[in-house]
């Protein structure tokens, strides 16, 4: 017994599963919440170095190559907290896809 609610998801799965499964739409779907988190943190991190310059270097005592390191750090984890939380949702919706599809045939054959 698979509600139309089910139905509807293995309808939509079935046509969406191979092209949510790249790489590239991974990146560009998960992007925007891997921004909301990140973007933040490295527009305090400028700002302060753009309009505070000397109490940025007494406070961090760090060079100014270590700034550009951290900035880079950040996009990095952004890319990688983008395409992994995406590529977990894809699995999710792959295994439910799978469980559907299996208790659609038990109730086929069960018949």
């Amino acid at each position: 017994m698979i509600s139309e609610k089910d139905r509807l998801f293995m309808r939509y799965w079935e046509a969406n599963r191979q092209k949510e499964s790249t790489f590239v739409s991974k990146l560009s779907r998960g992007l925007p919440m891997a921004l909301i988190f990140s973007l933040p943190i490295i527009l305090l991190v400028m700002v302060i170095r753009i309009f505070f310059p000397d109490w940025y270097m007494k406070i961090s005592a760090t060079s100014p190559g270590m700034f550009l390191t951290a900035v880079i750090a950040m996009l990095i984890v952004t890319i990688f907290y983008s395409f992994f939380r995406m590529h977990y949702k894809w699995e999710m919706n792959e295994q439910l896809y799978q469980e559907l599809k299996a208790k659609e045939k038990k109730g086929i054959v069960g018949k």
